[in-house]
């Protein structure tokens, strides 16, 4: 096989040695428990205050369903609190005492994760992040089931 047909396999790959290595940050810090994915949504509700998880994900640049899950495993942790939104189906989403303890730790990591990424953005041939970027946005013209099925025939 060759490195186009492990395309999938390899970007979860990038993407778990990204995750895992701010989450030993994360672990560094005492954050033990926090995830990588809960970051922008405690920022988020952090800049904006509370929200609908719809506008969460939104917000975050991630679907309904991540972003559901992402709250639903936060609020486990006691990091958000759900409250019932103007109509049976919305939920609204606010930082809980304990999630807003975490934001200065969050605040110097993010910064320091950021930075982080430009360097490595800086050592690439491409930066990664315009790639990205590019690929997402060739995903919105044609997705990825229209290419496999106009391959299929």
């Amino acid at each position: 096989m060759n490195s186009s047909e492990l395309l999938g396999t390899r970007l979860r790959h990038l993407l778990d040695l990204l995750d895992d290595g701010v989450a030993e940050v994360y672990a560094e810090l005492g954050l033990t428990g926090f995830r990588p994915r809960f970051t922008p949504f405690a920022r988020a509700l952090a800049a904006d205050g509370p929200a609908s998880i719809r506008a969460l994900a939104e917000a975050v640049g991630v679907t309904h369903s991540a972003a559901s899950q992402t709250v639903a495993q936060m609020a486990r942790q006691d990091l958000v609190a759900l409250s019932p939104g103007q109509d049976a189906r919305q939920r609204i989403v606010r930082l809980t005492p304990t999630g807003e303890r975490l934001l200065p730790v969050l605040d110097r990591e993010w910064a320091a994760t950021s930075a982080a990424a430009r360097e490595f953005d800086a050592e690439l041939p491409y930066p990664l992040s315009r790639l990205v970027d590019e690929a997402l946005a060739a995903l919105e013209r044609r997705s990825m089931r229209e290419r496999v099925v106009s391959e299929l025939g």
